[in-house]
């Protein structure tokens, strides 16, 4: 069985257990340990800007305590962050949780009608966001107004001069909005939270993620079902106290939450902050801040490597750097690993399991495999429709199971039965990837077994940009499905039928900016193919998987 430790032939690390005694505690918990430990050390790097382990953690219970005291929140409830990744976006969900309320991470690339699905489902009462995304929420909450809105600005953490050069929208200043409160006036009112009553079996975040359906629902994860992760992450990148990161993956994606927001913090370390991916300033952060892990993808290291100057940096502190969520060409790993002298630990893993399942041992990483099943997980390849489990290199359905794994969809009970089953006594999750195991015990994934355009180590779920598309006027019927790119591993293709008021009048280019101003950038369709039908079943359903096919057919005549 892959994944157990009964088999000696499945390779394991001579150095770790397989059982992961976690500890039994709560995010707060760890935040306080460091803060005992480190109070005097940077917590927080922000482009020349630092902030200490107590101040950082002052500003947290100011927060927790304007939240408790001025907004009335009550355990459990929930609170969204819309914002870059930025020192706000730390402060304010180590304060949700000491507040003992549930964080809801949102990408700040969603726009309205993606933020009010999120606020709506998750019943949220709270957001802290952006001010350059301010107008995004206040059309989001058109109709169903907040308690609270709190504005963040980027620039408040800045030094007065900083001295990389930034983007505007990072050193706007910051401006008074009618109806809102100031990040920086929540943080000066000094308010105290009571004591905390959290514990670690109590839900405290609900990253979303899209289904087969394409609708986002909500992971429900506990502090215990983080810490798992967390703890064995720590322990298997030898990450010692005191570890400078690159907080660089988004930090409302699950592996950012990992690897941006928890994983320092979890060691006394310091989050070096990078907004967003830039090619110039991360390397000018990498070394002026001698970070020594990095989560970074596939797309970013491609970016980095080909920078002109990277030769006359010094980058020698970098001593891990991994990702999950895109596959890592062969070939740019050994450039990466003969431009810098390491090598890129590749890993797996969904939002319904906190980041990972399968990781790749740093002693003997092996190309295109997502490594082995992590600490105290099991997996399995199964027949995705008789679910008879499956043997050495055999093709089928990759099952885990392991104390990492949600608790289920957030009022989705259905949905939640739907995505485990019961094999030998022992619960598995259904991850819907297709693959398989060698003699060592290494996974690979050959396929999909859910309808899922990988961009750029993004998900996107075609359903859900063809709900979006049907919003337009001139458009009768449309598919999407995913098409090569160079760069970004696959992008959205759009196959459309046009109605009569837009056979000679729509366009290519204007689907695609009237798609910009409605969808996060990653999900819009970069091509646009108008057709006159689209196939369609007995049942009337476009069959969607004969277009992708045949795209893949071409892309295959093409190369």
């Amino acid at each position: 069985m892959a994944g157990s430790d009964k088999n000696p032939s499945h390779y394991w690390p001579k150095q770790f257990p397989r059982h992961l005694v976690r500890p039994y505690i709560t995010l707060s918990d760890v935040l306080q340990a460091s803060v005992k430990r480190y109070a005097d050390r940077p917590a927080i790097r922000f482009f020349g800007a630092g902030v200490s382990y107590q101040s950082f953690n002052d500003q947290v219970e100011a927060f927790a305590g304007w939240l408790k005291q001025r907004a009335d929140v009550r355990r459990g409830e929930r609170v969204v962050l819309y914002l870059q990744n930025s020192p706000q976006w730390l402060i304010a969900y180590f304060g949700v949780l000491r507040a003992d309320a549930v964080v809801v991470p949102v990408n700040p690339m969603n726009r309205a009608a993606e933020l009010a699905h999120y606020l709506s489902d998750s019943g949220a009462k709270i957001i802290v966001c952006a001010q350059n995304l301010l107008d995004q929420v206040k059309s989001a909450t058109l109709s169903r107004p907040l308690d609270q809105t709190i504005v963040a600005t980027y620039s408040d953490y800045l030094p007065p001069e900083p001295e990389y050069a930034l983007p505007a929208w990072m050193t706007e200043p910051r401006q008074e909005h009618a109806g809102t409160v100031a990040w920086a006036d929540v943080i000066a009112a000094g308010h105290q939270a009571p004591p905390p009553e959290a514990v670690p079996g109590d839900l405290c975040c609900l990253p979303y993620t899209s289904g087969s359906t394409g609708v986002p629902k909500a992971c429900m994860h506990t502090h215990e079902t983080l810490i798992q992760n967390l703890a064995g992450l720590v322990l298997w990148h030898g990450t010692a106290p005191g570890t400078v990161c690159l907080s660089l993956s988004p930090m409302y994606h699950i592996s950012g939450v990992t690897h941006s927001v928890h994983l320092p913090i979890y060691v006394g370390g310091t989050a070096v902050i990078l907004p967003r991916w830039d090619q110039t300033l991360a390397l000018q952060l990498l070394e002026r801040e001698q970070v020594e892990h990095a989560s970074i993808p596939p797309t970013a290291v491609i970016d980095l490597l080909a920078h002109r100057d990277l030769k006359n940096h010094d980058l020698s502190r970098l001593r891990r750097v991994t990702a999950g969520g895109a596959t890592m060409p062969i070939e740019v790993a050994a450039r990466l690993a003969d431009a810098l002298g390491v090598a890129f630990i590749e890993g797996y893993g969904m939002t319904e399991s906190a980041a990972t399942t399968h990781i790749n041992p740093v002693d003997r990483p092996k190309g295109k495999s997502i490594g082995v099943p992590f600490f105290d997980t099991e997996a399995l390849v199964v027949d995705p429709i008789t679910l008879q489990v499956l043997g050495l290199h055999e093709q089928g359905e990759i099952l885990v199971s392991g104390p990492q794994l949600f608790k289920g969809y957030w009022n989705r009970p259905d949905e939640t039965a739907a995505a485990f089953v019961e094999i030998n006594g022992r619960s598995y999750m259904r991850t819907g990837d297709v693959g398989y195991f060698d003699e060592e015990g290494y996974f690979f994934i050959t396929d999909r077994a859910k309808r899922m355009i990988n961009a750029s180590g993004y998900k996107v779920w075609p359903s859900e940009v063809e709900i979006a598309l049907y919003a337009h006027p001139q458009i009768h019927e449309v598919c999407v499905i995913g098409v090569p790119d160079a760069r970004r591993g696959e992008t959205v293709k759009a196959l459309i039928v046009r109605n009569e008021s837009g056979r000679q009048t729509l366009t290519e280019e204007a689907v695609i900016a009237w798609s910009r101003e409605r969808m996060a950038a990653y999900k819009y369709p970069r091509v646009v193919e108008f057709v006159e039908s689209l196939p369609t079943s007995a049942a009337g359903k476009i069959l969607w998987r004969e277009l992708q096919e045949a795209e893949k057919a071409k892309a295959k005549v093409s190369i």
